[in-house]
């Protein structure tokens, strides 16, 4: 059954999908991530006690310009900062809800698709545009890497990695929906062909970033950006899946509540 209902009742189903998606990626988060968190920032301190604990071989002093690393505190202590993992991760859960919502709505009117599948396929989509080309170019890096001074640029490379994976997707979209009348396997293999193209390109003209020191264990960072993939792969797994479910729900709960009130009139 086509995709049906108003768009605030979509967007209600996006809002509660995403909290369950966003709940259930900050428990992933919590049990796999954070202990690889807390493993970078020991080693972001112990590289930062080193200096500060090495003595000048003729007095005996520790070297003034590393002295006040010992006294830095985060702002934020590390158990409020897991609670708001949590927070994060339910807000960006119920903004991509949103946006799936959205996009459902105005994507049904040009597809016969029932409607569990619209949205399953669109967050699909969305992981392909949102984390998975932006993965591959710029993954993760846990604290203690990366040049504070260089956060500005590395955002704003991340969000043009995002736009890329979006053109990918809207362009190996189109492709299939221009070849439909051929062959189904065409348009496919044309669509994926055109996605991996606009994607290469985009990879090449992005500059690199590599800011991992040569001391920072590879395993660690690896796990670290494992973990980060799996957070993210959570949230938009369950998005679609809960999205999907409580819209097939509220179709069949659609088509009883009629078929029930025609039973009743007939009976009348």
């Amino acid at each position: 059954m086509p995709l049906s209902g108003s768009f605030g009742a979509l967007l209600l189903r996006g809002l509660l999908a995403g909290l369950i998606a966003g709940l259930l990626a900050g428990v992933v988060g919590n049990f796999v991530g954070e202990p690889k968190v807390d493993a970078a920032i020991a080693l972001e301190e112990a590289a930062a006690a080193a200096p500060e604990h090495a003595h000048d071989p003729g007095t005996g002093h520790t070297h003034g310009d590393t002295a006040h690393a010992h006294g830095d505190e985060a702002v934020v202590s590390r158990p409020w900062q897991k609670f708001g993992q949590f927070l994060a991760d339910a807000l960006a859960g119920m903004a991509f809800g949103a946006i799936v919502a959205t996009a459902a709505h105005y994507a049904r009117r040009f597809t016969a698709l029932p409607g569990h599948r619209l949205v399953l396929g669109l967050a699909v989509a969305g992981w392909v545009a949102v984390v998975a080309v932006p993965f591959f170019k710029y993954p993760a890096n846990p604290p203690a890497v990366g040049d504070p001074e260089t956060i500005d640029e590395r955002t704003l490379l991340w969000l043009a990695a995002v736009l890329l994976g979006l053109a990918a997707v809207a362009v190996g979209v189109s492709i299939r929906k221009t070849l439909r009348p051929r062959p189904e396997s065409l348009g496919l293999v044309a669509g994926t062909a055109g996605f991996v193209l606009v994607t290469t390109l985009g990879y090449i003209l992005l500059p690199g970033v590599d800011e991992v020191g040569t001391d920072f264990p590879a395993s660690l960072l690896w796990e670290f950006r494992a973990a980060s993939l799996a957070v993210s792969t959570t949230l938009w797994v369950g998005l679609g899946l809960a999205f999907a479910a409580l819209t097939e729900w509220s179709a069949r709960a659609g088509t009883r509540v009629p078929g029930a009130a025609a039973t009743a009139g007939r009976s009348g």
